[in-house]
C-alpha cells in the first residue's frame, strides 16, 4: 500500500499551517517536543502584549532552551540504556509538523531550562516512553469482540478517536461521517462502548483551532444526536473521579492512540496507557485497527503485574508529569505577529454576544445559523479591536519587526470574508447533499493573510459552542452539528467572487430567493450583534478586491486517466448461469474486440521457454501428505509398521474405554435391527425355543444371585468393620462392591447393611462429641443411603424396612420426614433420639450438606440398543435420528455423553456393509488421535484384504484414506477430498459425517472450511458441541441446506443423460446408496443440565499463604445487568449456593415479605419431602433468582447492591514473580484439599513447561531435605558395590554351571544373593516417598508404565518427562510432538499423573476429565468460549460428585465477566475467496459426474451462513463471485467457457494463502525466480545468499504478521534477530505493484458495476445518528448550479466522501475504498485480493512485518524469536511449521509442472525445503 495519503493529509502535516511554536514568540518547539514544562514560578513571567517585553523574554528563553537541549543530549549519551537507544527517526512526524506559522499562534507558556525538577521530569518521560514501547510492541493482533456480556462495555478515548480521523483537508461533514462509520461498525456487531473526553486534553488543541472546533462539535453531536454515552466530567486520567469510574464499571478495554498531535499530547496519551494498564484495564491501540463484515481486529495489550509495579514506583512522577502537561496560564492568541488577545477575552465577548442573540432570536434556531452569526460577529468585533489597539502602538522597533510579516486584512476585507461565510451557511441550510457532492473540486487555497482570520473564527466558533452548551432555556436545533462549515464550498464561493464574478454579466449568477433571504437574515443578524461597528450591507457580497485565494498543488493525485469501458467479459458456464444469471442479465457485457478481451493473458510462451506445463493436472493434495503405512501395501517393512501402529492404537484406546473391543459382523439387514429389537419385546406369543431360552436364563440368574449372596456373606463383616474404623474408606469399598453386583435383591441387602453401619458410626460420633459441634459428613452418609433405598429399591421395601428408615429419620431429628414416610403424625416417645439429632431442618441439611449427593432424575427403562447404561431421553432421540438416517445438531455440556451417538452411528455403518464410510471431523490433530484410539478400542471387524476399519488424514500424515470404513480427519483435509474432481466416487460412499466441536464454525481461522463441508455433504450428519448460543438458527440454516440437496438429488436422479447413467453403472456402491433410506430432516437435540455442578473459587497469594474463597455465581452480576438483561439463563447454582443466596437475602433485608415462603423448610417443593432431587433444587433456584430481579422492580436496588457485595470474594493482588514462585505451594495446597487431579490452564507455552518443572523441582528439593544427609553417599557406595558384583559374575559366567567346580558354584550363589540384597537396598533408597510425589502408583502397573515410557525414550525431553511423570506431573501443549502429548494424556486418564499444566490444546474435546480445573494465567485468549470448554473438563462423571474451578490470581472483574458472559453466536464468515471460486470452477469442469459437482459448487455459493435470511448479503456474494470470475479470466486462470487454464492447479494448491498464491505465480511467469535461482558454478547447489533471498521473498508473501507501528519507534539492540522484515528486492516489488494495480482496476470496475445496488436513501444519512441530508425544500439556485461540476464521476462514491473531493477514479487505488465507497453495499477492501507491500495506520506510520521466518532461517533459534521477535514459543513454532509445509508444497507442485528435474527454480525450492525442515526438526 503506497502511502495513499492523497486522500488524507496527515494530522502532523496539518500542523505546518497550525503550528503555534515559533523561535521569537512562544515556548520553543524543541522544548515542547521533549515535553518541557515550566514551574509555577516561571509561569508568573507570562508574555504580555507589549512586543518589546515579549521579544526580550523569548530571546532569553531561546538561549536557555539551546543550552538545555545540549545538556540533555550530553546526558543522553552518558546514560544511554544498554538495551535501547532512541532512534534518529523518533517522532519524525511530530518534528516535521511543527514548522513556523508566524501569522497565527497561541502562546501558552515559556520555559525555564535550569530547573532540576524539569531535568528529572524529562528523564522520567524517557522512561515512560520506553515502558510504553516495550508493552505496546508485544501487543497481540486479535478479534476485539469475542466475549459478549450485554451489560458490559469498553471505553474509547475521545481524543484518540479524533486523532484517527483528523486531517486538515477532510471536509467537516465527511469527518463526522468517518467517525460515525467507525462507531457504527462497533454498534452493528453488538458492541457496547462509552466515549471519554478528558477536560484537560482540550488545552492541547488551542494551537490548532480547526481541530479544537471539531472536537467541541463532536462531543456535542455524539451527546445530543446519538445514543452514545459521552463522559466529559473527568479532568484527566489520574483524577479520583476517573479512578472511581474504572473501579465501579471495569471496562473490557480502553481504545487509545499511542501518538498525539504533538509530543506533548503523545506524553499525555502515554500516561493514560500506563494508568489504564496499572488498573488491570487492557489497552487496544487505535493504530492498525481493521474490520470486516463480522469482526473488528486490533492490537490488544494485556495488563500484567509489571504495569502495576511501574505505576506504583513512578506514581509521583506520573502525577507531576500529568499536571505539568496540562497546567497553563491563560493562553494568548497572536495574529500577524503583533496582534494579540487573551483567549479569556474571546470567551467574554462570546458570552455577551450570545445574550444579545437570545434577545434577537428568542424562539431559538438551527445550530448552523447560530454558530455562523456568533463566529462572524465576535470575530469581526475582536479583529477590529485588535487592529485599533495595534494602530495606537508606534515606534521604531515595531516598524522593524513588521518587515517580512504578512499585512493584516483590513476590517472591510474581513467583513467580505464573513459575508461569504454567511452565504456558505445559507447554502448548507438549504442545498441537498446530492447537489453538494457535485460541487467542483477547488485547487486553490487561502492566502497567508486570510488563514489567521479563519483560525480566529474557528476559535470563536469553539467558544460559541462551549457557551451554548451551558446556556439553558433557549431552544436550539442541534441536529446538524456535523455540518457547521464547508471549507470547500466557501473556497468555491470565494473563487467565484474573486475570479469569475468580475468577468462580465454572463458570469453574474442569481442566488435564488431562498438563499438570498437566508443570507440577508444571517448578515443582518451579524450587523445587529456588532451594532457599534459598520460592516456594510449584505450586498454586494465582495466590496474589496483583496485576493483571498492562491493556487496550490492539489493534495489529490491526478487521476485524469480515462476509466476503461465498464462491462464484463462474458463467461459461458452452467454454474455461472445457475448461480448469478439473475444479476448478470442486467449488467453490460464487453464486445469481443474490446482491448480487455483481446489482451487476455496466455502462458504458452513461458511453458515452451522453460520446459513447464502450467496446465498439467497436479496430483491430489491428499497424496502429497506423508503416508505412514497403508493396508494395501505389500512391503513387509510397511506391514510391520502397520501392526506396530495398530497395537499401539489398541493400547492407547484402552486408556479411553473400559470395555473390550467389540467384534462387528456384517449384517445385510442391519438397518432394521434396532427397531426389530424393540418390536421383539412386544410379541405376545412365545415359541418353544424362546421359552426354553427364557427358563435357562432364569436358572442362570438364580445361580448368579446365590453366588453374589455368598460373596456378600464373606465380605459383610470386613466392610462393616471398615466403615466403623474409617467411614470414607469403608463406604468407597461398599460402593465398589455394589458396582460388581447384578442382582437387585443382593444390592438391596448391601444397601440396608450400609445404612445400619453408617447409623452406628453417627451414633458413636454423637456420643463422643457430646454437646460440641458434630461432623455432619457422617450424617450425610446415613441420609444418602436412605435416598438410594427409597429411590432405587422402592419395589423391595417392605414394612419392616420402612419402619427402620422412619426410625433413622427420627434419630436424625427429622420428625416431619419420618411422619411423612410412615403416614403417622405426632411426636416420638423416644427421648434418647434428641442427642443424635441434627440441629438443622431436613431441607436445609439436604441442600447445604448433601449438596452434590442429591439424586438426579434418571430413567429406569433400559434401551436394547445400549448395553452398559440406561440412556436419557435426549440420548434416545439421538439414537432414533441415527436409526432413521436423519441429521442432528446436538448441543449438550461436556461429559454429558453426546459422543455415544457417534460410535453408535459408526457401529451401524460397519454392520450395514463393507463399503459404507463414516467420516469423523475433529478440529485438532490431538482429538483425531483420541478418536482413532477409541475406534480401535471399540470395534474389530474382519474385512477383505486391503480394507481396514479406521483411516487417518491430517496435514502431517495419512493412512488408509480411501480404503477405510471410518475416516478420522480435520476439516481442511476433508474439504480437499470433497472438492476434488477425482474423489467423487469415494464421496458417494459416505453414509454419515460426524462434526465434533461444530462451534468452530464461529472461529476466526478456518471457520469457512467447516461451512463448506456442511453445505457440500449429501449424506446425513451429526454436529456436536457444548458451546453454541444460537442452536436454533444453526439448525434452521442446515435444514435449508438439506432442502436444497433434496431438490438437487431429485433433479440428478431424474436426469436421463447417458454420461450420468454410465457413471452410475461404473459406481460399485450404487446398490449400497440405494439401500439406505434417505432422510433430509435435521433434528435439534438440546440438553442444558450438567451432570456435575461446578463450584468456582478465587485464589490469591497473601505473603506465603493462599486465600481460597468460594466465588458465588451471583457475585458476577451487577444491579444494572439484572435490571436490563435479567440473570443469565445458564448461570446455574449448586444446592449449597442456593442456600447461601437465600441466607444472604434474609441478612440484607430482614423484613423481606417472602422470607418465610422461600425458607427451605417451607418451600413447596421441599416441605416434608424425604428425597429432595436436583430438579426440585432447580425450581428453588429459579424462584430465588426471580425474587432477586423483583427486588429491583420493588425499588430495593440498594439492598441488591449490598447482597451482591456480600457474595463477592475479596482477592489480594500479587506479583507475577511471586505468583509463579509459589505455584508449587499452590499445587500442594490443592493436594491437601483433595482437589487433584487437576489441569492448570496457562496460555503461554514457556510458562506451561516452567510451571510443571517448578512443581517437579520443588518435590525433588523436598525429598532431598527429608532424606538422611548420607543417603547420596550410601547410594553411590551401593552402586559401586553392585558394579563390582556384576563384574565378578560376568567373569564367572553363571550360565555355564556344568563345568563349574563346587567352590565356584558356592561363590556364584553368594554373589547372586549379594546382588539381590544390594538391589533391594538401592531400590529402597531410590524410591520416591509418597510425600514427595503426586503420582498414584496403584493406578498403573510397572509393565504398563514401562510400555508407555518406551514411546518417548528417543525424544529430546523424554527423560525429563519420564522423571516428572513418576512424580505425577506432566505438561501438554501444541509444540510437543504427538508421542509426548499422548503419554501425558494416557497417564492422566489412568489416574497416575495428577497435575498437568496445559495450553488451550486440552480445551477442545480431549478426553482428560479431572476433579479440578485451574486458570493460572490471564490472557486475551481466555474468553467466554475457551472458559466454557476448559472448565467443562472439571468433574468426572461417575468419579466426582462436583467439579471445581479455581482462578489463580486472575483479576476479579475478569472472573466475573467469564462467569456471566454468553458464548458468541455463530454468524458465519465471508464465505468466498477468489481461489475458492477457482476451485469450484475446477470441480465443475473436471469432475466425472458433472451434475454432482455442479450441485456441490452451487451449494457452497448459495448457502453461506452469513447470507442465510439476509438477501442483501446474498446479492453482494453474487456480485463478488462475478468480480472473482473477471479477475480469474483476466489473469489467465479461466477461459471464457469457465475451464481452468494456466497455473490454476498451482494456485488452488496454495488456496490457504490468498492473495500470495497469485503473486507467486506472477513471479514465476515473469521469470524472476529463474533470474534469482542461479546455482554455484559447476554444481546444482545454491549459495546461502540465494537461499536467504528466496526466504525473504517467501516471508514477504506468506505467513505475514504485522507488528504495531510504534514497534519501530525505538531501535532495540536485538540479540540475534533483525525483527523487522526487509523489503522485497526491487524487481519482485515492481511485480507486486504491477499485480496490485491490475487487481485494483478489476475491483474498481466491480464497485462501479455494483453501485446501482446501493440504497441511496441510506447513503444520504449519517450511519449512527441517522441525520438526513436529503433536504426536502430545495428550490434551486443559479449560482449553486454554476458551482457544480457535472463531468465529475461519483457514481460509486459516498456523497459524504465526495465533499472531500473523492471521485470514481480514486477507486482505482485501493487504500481509500473503505472510506469512500457506498456504505450500504457492505463491501470491504479486505475482500479484494491485494497484497500490500507496506501497511500504514491512520497516522500514516508503517506497520512493519515480523521477520520471524527469515530470522529463524538465519539463526535457527526458537528462543530468539520469543525474546527478540515478540512471539510466544507456541505461536512461533506453529508459524514456522506452516512456513516449512508451504515451502515443501510449492516444491512438490513445481516438480509436477516441470519436465526438467534439474530446473534451477525447482532445485532451489527443494534444497530450501530440506534445509528449513531440518532446522525445524533440530528444535523439537
Amino acid at each position: 500500500m503506497d502511502s495513499a495519503r492523497y486522500f488524507k493529509k496527515f494530522v502532523h502535516n496539518d500542523a505546518k499551517e497550525n503550528a503555534s511554536d515559533d523561535d521569537n514568540d512562544s515556548e520553543c518547539l524543541d522544548s515542547e517536543k521533549m515535553g518541557f514544562i515550566p514551574t509555577e514560578e516561571d509561569k508568573k513571567s507570562v508574555v504580555t502584549s507589549e512586543s518589546d517585553e515579549e521579544d526580550e523574554t523569548t530571546d532569553k528563553a531561546e538561549a536557555a532552551v539551546k543550552k538545555m537541549l545540549k545538556e540533555e543530549e550530553d546526558r543522553k549519551k552518558e546514560a544511554e540504556d544498554p538495551d535501547y537507544c532512541i532512534s534518529a527517526t523518533e517522532e519524525v512526524t511530530q518534528q516535521a509538523s511543527q514548522t513556523e506559522d508566524k501569522d497565527f499562534r497561541v502562546l501558552q507558556q515559556e520555559c525555564d531550562s535550569k530547573s532540576p525538577e524539569i531535568r528529572k521530569h524529562l528523564e522520567f518521560l524517557k522512561n515512560l516512553k520506553l515502558h510504553s514501547w516495550a508493552s505496546l510492541s508485544r501487543a497481540q493482533y486479535v478479534s476485539l469482540l469475542k466475549d459478549f456480556v450485554e451489560s458490559e462495555f469498553f471505553v474509547i478515548d475521545g481524543d484518540s478517536l479524533l486523532l484517527m480521523f483528523l486531517d486538515s483537508k477532510t471536509q467537516y461533514l465527511n469527518f463526522f461521517y468517518q467517525i460515525e462509520c467507525f462507531l457504527q461498525d462497533f454498534t452493528e456487531k453488538g458492541a457496547k462502548y462509552v466515549i471519554v473526553f478528558f477536560k484537560d486534553a482540550e488545552q492541547m488543541y488551542f494551537p490548532y483551532p480547526h481541530f479544537l472546533f471539531l472536537r467541541t462539535a463532536l462531543i456535542e453531536h455524539l451527546r445530543h444526536n446519538t445514543g452514545t454515552i459521552v463522559h466529559t466530567e473527568f479532568s484527566n486520567c489520574l483524577s479520583s473521579k476517573w479512578e472511581i469510574f474504572l473501579k465501579k464499571s471495569y471496562p473490557y478495554f480502553i481504545i487509545v492512540s499511542d501518538i498525539g498531535l504533538t509530543s506533548l499530547q503523545t506524553d499525555y496519551l502515554s500516561i493514560l496507557i500506563a494508568h489504564s494498564l496499572s488498573k488491570k484495564i487492557n489497552v487496544v491501540l487505535t493504530s492498525g485497527q481493521e474490520y470486516d463484515i463480522l469482526r473488528v481486529y486490533g492490537y490488544h495489550v494485556q495488563s500484567v503485574y509489571r504495569h502495576r509495579v511501574f505505576f506504583q514506583k513512578y506514581q509521583h512522577d506520573l502525577q507531576f508529569a500529568c499536571e505539568n502537561l496540562v497546567r497553563y496560564k491563560e493562553p494568548l492568541m497572536c495574529l500577524y505577529e503583533h496582534l494579540k488577545l487573551g483567549l479569556k477575552s474571546i470567551q467574554k465577548e462570546v458570552c455577551q454576544t450570545v445574550c444579545l442573540l437570545k434577545q434577537l432570536w428568542p424562539e431559538g434556531s438551527d445550530i448552523r445559523r447560530v454558530v455562523c452569526v456568533l463566529a462572524c460577529a465576535v470575530g469581526l468585533k475582536l479583529y477590529n479591536n485588535m487592529l485599533k489597539d495595534s494602530n495606537t502602538s508606534t515606534g521604531a522597533k515595531r516598524k522593524q519587526s513588521a518587515r517580512g510579516r504578512s499585512k493584516p486584512l483590513s476590517p472591510e476585507e474581513a467583513a467580505d470574508l464573513c459575508r461569504m461565510q454567511c452565504l456558505t451557511v445559507a447554502f448548507l441550510l438549504h442545498m441537498p447533499l446530492s447537489q453538494r457532492a457535485q460541487i467542483r473540486i477547488m485547487k486553490s487555497c487561502w492566502t497567508k493573510q486570510v488563514l489567521p482570520l479563519i483560525k480566529m473564527q474557528q476559535l470563536c466558533a469553539h467558544f460559541s459552542l462551549t457557551q451554548l452548551r451551558d446556556t439553558n432555556g433557549w431552544k436550539l436545533d442541534l441536529t446538524y452539528l456535523p455540518d457547521l462549515n464547508d471549507d470547500s464550498l466557501l473556497r468555491n464561493i470565494a473563487h467565484y467572487y474573486e475570479v469569475e464574478y468580475t468577468k462580465g454579466l454572463e458570469f453574474k449568477k442569481e442566488l435564488g430567493k431562498e438563499i438570498e433571504d437566508e443570507y440577508q437574515c444571517l448578515w443582518d443578524t451579524v450587523t445587529k450583534l456588532a451594532v457599534e461597528y459598520s460592516f456594510g450591507d449584505a450586498f454586494p457580497i465582495r466590496k474589496t478586491s483583496q485576493l483571498f485565494l492562491q493556487q496550490e498543488q492539489t493534495l489529490f493525485r491526478d487521476y485524469a486517466k480515462e476509466i476503461p469501458n465498464i462491462g464484463l467479459i462474458s463467461v459461458k458456464s452452467h454454474l455461472v448461469e445457475n448461480y448469478a444469471g439473475d444479476v448478470l442479465k442486467d449488467l453490460p457485457v464487453l464486445e469481443s474486440n474490446d482491448p480487455a478481451i483481446t489482451s487476455l493473458i496466455k502462458y504458452k510462451e513461458f511453458d515452451e521457454l522453460r520446459h513447464w506445463h502450467s496446465g498439467r493436472p497436479l496430483s491430489e493434495e491428499y497424496e502429497r501428505v506423508r503416508c505412514n503405512a497403508d493396508a494395501k501395501s505389500k512391503d513387509p517393512e510397511e506391514r510391520r509398521q502397520i501392526q506396530k501402529l495398530q497395537t499401539y492404537r489398541h493400547f492407547y484406546g484402552s486408556t479411553l474405554e473400559d470395555s473390550t473391543s467389540k467384534l462387528i459382523v456384517h449384517q445385510e439387514d442391519a438397518s432394521g435391527n434396532a427397531s426389530a429389537a424393540v418390536k421383539k419385546t412386544e410379541k405376545k406369543h412365545k415359541s418353544k425355543a424362546e421359552t426354553i431360552v427364557e427358563e435357562n436364563n432364569k436358572r442362570l440368574k438364580t445361580k448368579e444371585e446365590r453366588k453374589e449372596q455368598e460373596q456378600w456373606k464373606a465380605l459383610r463383616t470386613p466392610i462393616e468393620k471398615e466403615i466403623e474404623a474409617n467411614l470414607t474408606v469403608g463406604i468407597n469399598k461398599l460402593e465398589k462392591f455394589l458396582k460388581t453386583l447384578k442382582s437387585k435383591s443382593v444390592k438391596f441387602s448391601v444397601e440396608m447393611t450400609g445404612l445400619s453401619a453408617c447409623l452406628e458410626v453417627w451414633k458413636k460420633h454423637c456420643k463422643e462429641q457430646g454437646n460440641t459441634s458434630k461432623d455432619l459428613s457422617k450424617a450425610v452418609e446415613v441420609m444418602r443411603r436412605i435416598h438410594i433405598l427409597l429411590e432405587k429399591y422402592q419395589d423391595l421395601l417392605e414394612k419392616p424396612h420402612l419402619q427402620k428408615l422412619t426410625r433413622c429419620l427420627r434419630l436424625l431429628g427429622f420428625e416431619n420426614l419420618a411422619c411423612s414416610l410412615s403416614g403417622q403424625t405426632g411426636e416420638s416417645s423416644d427421648h434418647n433420639i434428641s442427642k443424635y439429632a441434627i440441629e438443622l431442618g431436613p431441607a436445609r441439611f439436604q441442600l447445604q450438606h448433601m449438596d452434590y449427593y442429591l439424586l438426579r432424575e434418571e430413567r429406569n427403562d433400559p434401551d436394547p440398543r445400549v448395553q452398559h447404561f440406561i440412556p436419557d431421553t435426549w440420548q434416545r432421540e439421538l439414537l432414533d435420528a441415527v436409526d432413521n438416517n436423519e441429521s442432528a445438531v446436538i448441543v449438550a455440556p461436556t461429559s454429558s455423553g453426546k459422543t455415544y451417538a457417534s460410535y453408535y452411528c459408526m457401529e451401524k455403518v460397519l454392520k450395514t456393509s463393507n463399503d459404507g464410510v463414516v467420516v469423523y471431523v475433529a478440529p485438532t490433530k490431538a482429538l483425531v488421535n483420541q478418536v482413532v484410539g477409541t475406534i480401535y478400542s471399540r470395534f474389530t471387524k474382519k474385512l477383505p484384504d486391503g480394507l481396514v476399519v479406521c483411516g487417518v488424514f491430517t496435514r502431517d500424515y495419512r493412512n488408509d484414506v480411501m480404503n477405510s470404513q471410518i475416516l478420522v480427519t480435520v476439516p481442511q483435509c476433508l474439504e480437499i477430498l470433497m472438492l476434488s474432481p477425482r474423489c467423487q466416487k469415494w464421496t458417494k460412499r459416505i453414509q454419515y459425517i460426524i462434526f465434533d466441536e461444530v462451534h468452530c464454525l464461529g472461529g476466526e481461522i478456518g471457520a469457512e472450511i467447516w461451512e463448506h463441508l456442511l453445505v457440500t455433504i449429501r449424506c446425513p450428519f451429526l454436529a456436536l458441541s457444548a458451546t453454541v448460543s444460537n442452536p436454533e438458527h444453526l439448525t434452521e440454516w442446515l435444514q435449508s441446506v438439506k432442502r436444497y440437496w433434496q431438490h438437487a438429488d431429485n433433479r440428478i436422479e431424474g436426469s436421463s443423460s447417458n454420461s450420468e447413467k454410465n457413471f452410475a453403472r461404473k459406481c460399485k456402491v450404487k446398490s449400497v446408496v440405494k439401500a439406505q433410506k434417505k432422510s433430509y430432516r435435521v433434528r435439534l437435540v438440546l440438553y442444558e443440565e450438567r451432570y456435575n455442578d461446578l463450584e468456582k473459587y478465587v485464589c490469591s497469594l497473601k505473603g506465603s499463604d493462599f486465600i481460597v474463597e468460594h466465588c458465588h455465581p451471583c457475585a458476577a452480576l451487577t444491579v444494572n445487568h439484572i435490571e436490563n438483561y435479567g440473570i443469565p439463563s445458564d448461570l446455574s447454582l449448586s444446592p449449597r449456593e442456593s442456600i447461601q443466596l437465600y441466607d444472604t437475602m434474609v441478612k440484607v433485608w430482614p423484613a423481606w415479605p417472602r422470607a418465610q415462603e422461600l425458607d427451605p423448610e417451607e418451600f413447596v417443593s421441599f416441605k416434608n419431602k424425604v428425597v429432595i432431587k436436583k430438579p426440585d433444587v432447580r425450581k428453588y433456584e429459579q424462584e430465588l433468582k426471580k425474587e432477586l430481579s423483583k427486588w429491583i422492580v420493588l425499588g430495593q436496588r440498594q439492598k441488591v447492591n449490598l447482597l451482591l457485595e456480600h457474595l463477592k470474594p475479596k482477592p489480594v493482588d500479587c506479583s507475577e514473580t511471586e505468583k509463579w514462585k509459589h505455584f508449587a505451594s499452590f499445587v500442594d495446597k490443592l493436594h491437601e484439599m483433595d482437589k487433584l487431579p487437576a489441569i492448570f490452564f496457562i496460555f503461554n507455552v514457556d510458562s506451561v513447561e516452567c510451571a510443571a518443572k517448578n512443581v517437579f523441582f520443588t518435590l525433588m528439593k523436598k525429598q532431598k531435605s527429608e532424606q538422611h544427609p548420607n543417603t547420596e553417599k550410601e547410594k553411590e557406595c551401593l552402586r559401586d558395590e553392585l558394579k563390582k558384583v556384576n563384574k565378578q559374575l560376568t567373569k564367572l559366567n553363571p550360565q555355564d554351571t556344568k563345568k563349574m567346580s563346587p567352590s565356584k558354584m558356592d561363590n556364584v550363589v553368594y554373589l547372586l544373593t549379594t546382588k539381590q540384597q544390594l538391589e533391594r537396598r538401592l531400590k529402597m533408597l531410590t524410591d520416591i516417598p509418597s510425600t514427595c510425589s503426586y503420582a498414584d502408583p496403584k493406578a498403573v502397573d510397572g509393565d504398563t508404565l514401562r510400555k508407555i515410557f518406551r514411546r518417548i525414550r528417543f525424544e529430546r525431553k523424554g527423560y525429563l518427562q519420564q522423571m516428572m511423570a513418576l512424580r505425577g506431573i506432566g505438561y501438554h501443549h501444541g509444540s510437543m510432538n504427538a508421542k509426548e502429548r499422548q503419554v501425558v494424556e494416557m497417564l492422566f486418564r489412568m489416574g497416575y499423573i495428577k497435575v498437568v499444566t496445559a495450553t488451550s490444546t486440552l480445551a477442545l474435546g480431549i478426553n482428560m476429565p479431572c476433579k479440578s480445573v485451574v486458570f493460572a494465567e490471564d490472557s486475551v485468549f481466555l474468553d467466554a468460549l475457551n472458559y466454557r470448554q476448559m472448565s467443562g473438563r472439571a468433574g468426572r462423571r461417575g468419579q466426582d460428585m462436583i467439579g471445581n474451578v479455581f482462578f489463580y490470581d486472575i483479576p476479579l472483574p475478569k472472573v466475573e465477566r467469564l462467569i456471566k458472559s454468553n458464548v458468541p453466536q455463530l454468524k458465519g464468515q465471508f464465505p468466498l475467496t477468489v481461489t475458492l471460486i477457482l476451485r469450484l470452477m475446477l470441480l465443475a469442469a473436471k469432475a466425472d459426474d458433472k451434475a454432482d459437482a455442479r450441485a456441490k459448487a452451487l451449494s457452497v455459493l448459495k448457502h453461506s451462513l452469513m447470507s442465510f435470511r439476509k438477501e442483501r448479503y446474498a446479492e453482494i456474494l453474487k456480485i463478488y463471485f462475478i468480480f472473482s470470475l473477471q479477475f480469474l479470466v483476466k489473469e489467465g486462470y479461466l477461459d471464457q467457457e469457465g475451464n481452468p487454464i494456466g497455473f490454476a492447479g498451482l494456485v488452488t494448491h496454495l488456496y490457504y494463502y490468498e492473495p500470495s498464491n497469485f503473486v507467486l505465480v506472477s513471479f514465476l511467469v515473469k521469470g524472476l525466480f529463474h533470474k534469482l535461482c542461479q546455482p554455484i558454478k559447476g554444481s546444482t547447489v545454491f549459495s546461502e545468499d540465494v537461499l536467504e533471498k528466496l526466504v525473504l521473498i517467501l516471508a514477504n508473501l506468506f505467513g505475514r504478521r504485522h507488528l504495531p507501528a510504534c514497534s519501530m519507534k525505538y531501535k532495540q539492540k536485538f540479540c540475534q534477530s533483525k525483527v523487522f522484515l526487509e523489503d522485497l528486492p526491487k524487481d519482485f516489488a515492481d511485480a507486486v505493484n504491477e499485480y496490485n494495480t491490475k487487481v485494483q482496476e478489476n475491483f474498481a470496475h466491480f464497485l462501479l458495476t455494483v453501485a446501482k445496488l446501493a440504497d441511496m436513501e441510506q447513503e444520504y444519512r449519517l450511519p449512527l445518528s441517522k441525520t438526513d441530508f436529503t433536504s426536502k425544500n430545495w428550490h434551486g439556485s443559479e449560482l449553486a448550479s454554476y458551482l457544480m461540476d457535472n463531468t465529475k464521476s461519483i457514481s460509486a462514491i459516498s456523497p459524504f466522501a465526495c465533499l472531500s473531493g473523492v471521485v470514481d477514479n480514486n477507486l482505482f487505488h485501493g487504500e481509500i475504498i473503505n472510506k469512500a465507497v457506498l456504505r450500504s453495499l457492505g463491501i470491504n477492501v479486505k475482500n479484494c485480493p491485494l497484497l500490500y507491500l507496506n501497511k500504514y495506520d491512520n497516522q500514516g506510520r508503517r506497520r512493519p512485518l515480523n521477520a520471524y521466518a527469515l530470522d529463524f532461517y538465519k539463526h535457527g533459534s526458537l528462543l530468539a524469536l520469543t525474546t527478540d521477535n515478540w512471539l510466544n514459543e507456541g505461536d512461533a513454532y506453529y508459524a514456522l511449521h506452516d512456513f516449512s509445509l508451504l515451502i515443501k508444497s510449492i516444491g512438490t507442485s513445481l516438480s509436477e509442472l516441470c519436465d526438467d528435474p534439474n530446473d534451477n527454480v525447482l532445485l532451489a525450492f527443494q534444497q530450501l525445503g530440506a534445509i528449513y525442515e531440518e532446522k525445524l526438526k533440530s528444535i523439537t
